[in-house]
């Protein structure tokens, strides 16, 4: 671990190269991402969005280069996970909520079996949790009795239950109906709007124009242009970025 401090990078990925057998993911890859920053990572399928950001907790370990989290080095043989999944919380595509729990049972699991915290002090945070993803009425409801959106909510303040720091999102409405996909939005928006730093791999262009400070575009392993919304969309140098925003534009 080195000293880290707000004015430094809160993650900070440096010519990241990762292979799953002889297919190389990531080609060296780097980005930085400041405490309070919302960054969204686009590109067409396969091109090693979900990947880049599993490494950042961990879920996928790296072949070179190295990845900092809060001054935290996951190369360091000695990782302790736990300790970084506690600053890190992911939200995935599939909710995957225990469907014999209730809304708010799912959200207190984890403060409760892997922190060893308070039950009452865990129930009174998972209802204000429940109350921020606006489903407080659905706290005793069964996963089976929610909306896919509302599951994937639950997902969120079960996440947030652990207090991370860095919030990711990997593809989090990739499998939502187009009705639902505005709500779990919604509450990342607000997330982003508290100054939780979030990272989000994400299809979702207009959303990603309004919420992003940064919006990198990754093709075959490598980032090919980043900048500010504001810019990206509208003077994308690139060919490769032209050619992918004129098909989803």
């Amino acid at each position: 671990m080195v000293s880290w401090t707000e004015k430094d990078p809160i993650v900070s990925i440096k010519d990241v190269h990762k292979s799953f057998g002889a297919l190389e993911v990531l080609k060296g890859v780097s980005l930085d991402v400041m405490k309070g920053e919302v960054i969204c990572i686009i590109g067409p399928s396969g091109s090693g969005k979900s990947t880049l950001i599993r490494c950042i907790n961990a879920l996928n370990d790296i072949q070179g280069g190295s990845i900092h989290v809060r001054g935290i080095d996951l190369t360091d043989p000695h990782l302790n996970k736990l300790e970084l999944r506690k600053k890190v919380g992911m939200v995935f595509q599939q909710y995957n909520l225990f469907p014999h729990k209730t809304a708010i049972e799912n959200v207190m699991m984890a403060p409760l079996l892997v922190l060893k915290e308070d039950e009452n002090e865990v129930r009174a945070r998972a209802r204000d949790l429940m109350k921020k993803v606006r489903l407080e009425e659905k706290e005793n409801a069964y996963p089976g009795e929610l909306s896919g959106g509302q599951q994937q909510r639950v997902a969120i303040a079960r996440s947030l239950a652990m207090s991370p720091d860095i919030m990711l999102f990997d593809e989090v409405t990739a499998a939502l109906d187009p009705e639902t996909v505005k709500e779990v939005l919604v509450t990342i928006k607000d997330l982003a709007q508290d100054g939780m730093t979030c990272i989000l791999v994400t299809h979702e262009m207009g959303f990603a124009r309004e919420i992003a400070d940064h919006i990198y575009f990754t093709d075959n392993g490598v980032i090919v242009e980043h900048g500010p919304p504001e810019t990206f969309f509208t003077k994308a140098k690139d060919p490769r970025t032209k050619d992918f925003l004129s098909q989803i534009l």
